[in-house]
């Protein structure tokens, strides 16, 4: 085991992985870099899998934002790009000025109770009605509302949606000062799962029975951080104790 005194960087981005690295690096031009073209190779890979399941396992704040979309009028259907949002928290309207608020439901809902134009009004409601296949391919959601519209309106929709990752977003800039905000503010649950993947790596991911303890000492690590993350997100957005922004203090009496 090599360890290299600068960060590992892949296309651009520092990936702060390299404090423990599992092969031989060199350094060129500043950059250290791996001298194993199977490790190399999968670098891609162990980012994705490390950052995407943070963002799975932790529902970060800085994934939620919003988008503005327009709501033709005798139209009960909005396409939202799939790259928008992984989910959908809100949905209101602007009408005359006044932001209206709607409310979720199913889809069935909507088109038993609201089936046709005839009915036309200010929505009330709106429910997810799968990928559109006509207009927008395999690239948007429909956001189904109802009534349908009485006329045409600027929707606000609200949701999560996938932060930068290291590698999707890299570039061959900033090399020495690119990161994301897994990288910047979660290291410690950076570094774990990428471990995770790259001990699988090591046992060729179908003989991690060889050595079983390897790779479940990296997911107890990494379990054991998510759970500090975990509840410093909620605090992050008043839904801690109590539905306060304060972690929950053993001695407190009365308990919030």
């Amino acid at each position: 085991m090599t360890v290299p005194t600068t960060p590992l960087t892949y296309n651009g981005y520092v990936t702060q992985v390299a404090t423990m690295a599992v092969t031989d690096v060199i350094t060129v031009s500043g950059v250290v870099v791996g001298v194993d073209a199977s490790f190399n190779a999968i670098i891609p890979q162990m980012l994705n899998y490390a950052e995407l399941r943070i963002q799975r396992d932790l529902d970060l704040l800085p994934s939620l934002n919003s988008r503005s979309y327009s709501l033709t009028a005798n139209s009960n259907k909005v396409n939202i790009p799939v790259e928008d949002f992984v989910t959908i928290q809100t949905v209101e309207i602007n009408s005359d000025g006044y932001t209206v608020p709607l409310l979720p439901t199913s889809k069935e809902v909507i088109q038993n109770v609201y089936g046709s134009p005839v009915s036309a009004a200010v929505p009330v409601y709106f429910a997810m009605y799968g990928g559109d296949t006509v207009t927008g391919g395999n690239t948007s959601n429909v956001l189904l509302v109802g009534p349908y519209s009485d006329s045409s309106y600027p929707i606000l929709v609200t949701g999560t949606s996938r932060l930068p990752t290291l590698y999707k977003f890299a570039n061959s800039t900033d090399a020495s000062s690119k990161t994301t905000f897994i990288s910047s503010y979660l290291p410690d649950l950076l570094v774990m799962a990428s471990m995770i993947y790259i001990s699988a790596f090591q046992r060729n991911f179908g003989r991690q029975s060889d050595d079983p303890a390897m790779a479940q000492s990296y997911e107890s690590q990494y379990k054991g951080l998510l759970m500090g993350a975990g509840a410093e997100e909620y605090r992050k957005k008043f839904a801690a104790s109590a539905w306060s922004s304060t972690s929950t203090s053993p001695v407190a009496t009365p308990t919030r």
